[in-house]
């Protein structure tokens, strides 16, 4: 049986230093149980919207304050607390709101370039973070953001609200106590339609209300090469970590946590590429990553086409679309039933997909206990690591026929069966794989404890830890 607690987290010896991008802040002080929690937003497009309207509902919150380097998505929500009669602080320049002393916490959904920054400057200046996920954008500024909350003692949250699912535990818990058997194997799926991006012939005029100077921050300064600034950010590696950064990271952190690894995976391996999409797009839509856990591998299986061509519903697996799936020696755990291995219904959870995630950072916030959160930095760092490790394998990969693919899978009977109905999946889309083919990723050795690929085609993957930062944008060395 694996034994682990929802909220088990490592504690490791963090890295000392004491410079820092941004002067901190003395405010921080401890908040009794009736003083209001004053919250930040930061990044407004799409999810910081909605986090402005969690918030807000939650006793003892108030939002003081947004940003956004865009002024007409900042517009657009003014105008929102002008209709409420709220009072409501305006930032474009993050850096400008860090020294506001009357902001406790800071709630980032910004793209993925950012989420570093703006985690470990807001610790810096002595504020608690709700960070989206994927944490990071690449695996070093993760380790970072660790290490800012634990030097500056900072509740740091993350974005993964399936954490915080009761049902869920209780699920986990029930399969954890080896109800179904032995766990064999962890799969997570994200099969939802997606339409390509669209394809332009030369640099885009930038949005007059975009101050893109700041909008670009740490990552490099690229004219616009896409049709929109906004959501599209995703699919350039750039800015974004493709579909298993952006929603893959949520499934995988679900069988991690069902599996109880607290450790990078020892070994990754991808295969995967952009079918059917002849637009600006990067990243695949169409991926399968094996992540070679002990004794129980975790595969993630991605896919934005439909089940066929012309169609618009998407494929599943034993009715499963979007979510883990939990396979043991007696059955299956999926969309919040326990099967037999017949597809019988056992056992019922009342998994809701999220819970009151935000109310558990408001409730870590008051205690000042890490233990509190249900989602700690460390456990966002893991899950989306292996999110990174996945793209790592892509990156260095080459392109590969399906007889190259299956040679080299031979003996992976999980990975194999993926594949095999990948093939099926493309054929049905009418794909060609000689005009787009696969792209087989390096099999990737991962060290745990130094957070750096060993043995074969290390040296190119190591390349991908991290990123050139752009002045003054710049994820310190010592936090």
């Amino acid at each position: 049986m694996i034994n682990i607690t929802r909220r088990s987290f490592m504690m490791g010896t963090l890295a000392a230093g004491a410079a820092m991008a941004l002067p901190r802040s003395s405010f921080s002080r401890v908040r009794g149980a009736n003083d209001d929690v004053r919250v930040a937003v930061v990044g407004l497009h799409n999810k910081g919207k909605n986090h402005i309207k969690w918030f807000r509902k939650l006793p003892g919150v108030r939002v003081v304050a947004i940003c956004d380097p865009d002024k007409s998505i900042l517009d657009r929500e003014v105008k929102l607390f002008t209709e409420r009669k709220e009072k409501v602080d305006t930032y474009v320049d993050y850096r400008k709101l860090l020294e506001d002393k009357n902001i406790d916490a800071i709630v980032t959904a910004t793209p993925n370039h950012w989420h570093a920054l703006i985690t470990i400057w807001g610790c810096q200046a002595g504020k608690d973070v709700y960070v989206e996920k994927p944490v990071s954008h690449n695996i070093w500024e993760g380790r970072k953001m660790v290490e800012a909350a634990r030097k500056y003692n900072r509740i740091v949250q993350t974005g993964t609200q399936s954490r915080s699912d009761e049902g869920l535990a209780e699920a986990i818990q029930y399969l954890q106590e080896g109800n179904l058997g032995k766990i064999l194997l962890a799969r997570g799926f994200y099969y939802k339609r997606r339409d390509g991006i669209g394809k332009v012939n030369g640099p885009q005029p930038i949005p007059e209300s975009v101050d893109y100077n700041l909008w670009t921050g740490p990552a490099k300064m690229e004219p616009l090469m896409r049709k929109r600034l906004h959501y599209d950010w995703h699919w350039v590696w750039n800015t974004g970590n493709g579909e298993l950064g952006n929603n893959g990271v949520h499934f995988i952190d679900v069988c991690r946590w069902t599996l109880g690894q607290n450790r990078l995976a020892p070994r990754v391996l991808s295969i995967g590429s952009r079918f059917g999409f002849n637009d600006d797009g990067q990243t695949p839509n169409t991926h399968i990553v094996f992540f070679d856990y002990q004794p129980v591998p975790i595969i993630a299986e991605i896919r934005n086409l439909p089940r066929k061509k012309g169609d618009k519903a998407m494929d599943h697996y034993k009715n499963v679309r979007v979510g883990p799936l939990i396979q043991c020696e007696h059955g299956y755990f999926a969309g919040g039933w326990a099967y037999d291995n017949n597809g019988k219904k056992i056992k019922q959870f009342s998994v809701s997909g999220g819970g009151d995630h935000h109310a558990n950072f408001i409730k870590a916030v008051r205690s000042r206990k890490v233990e509190d959160l249900n989602a700690d930095i460390l456990e966002g760092h893991l899950s989306t690591t292996l999110c990174h490790m996945g793209n790592i394998s892509h990156h260095v990969g080459k392109e590969s026929q399906p007889n190259e693919i299956v040679e080299s899978i031979k003996g992976n009977k999980e990975m194999t069966d993926a594949f095999e109905r990948f093939q099926e999946h493309l054929r049905a889309n009418e794909i060609d794989v000689n005009k787009t083919p696969w792209t087989l990723g390096a099999s990737l050795q991962m060290d745990s404890n130094r957070e750096r690929f060993v043995g074969k085609f290390s040296e190119q993957a190591n390349m991908h830890l991290r990123r050139e930062y752009r002045k003054p944008f710049v994820v310190p060395e010592q936090v």
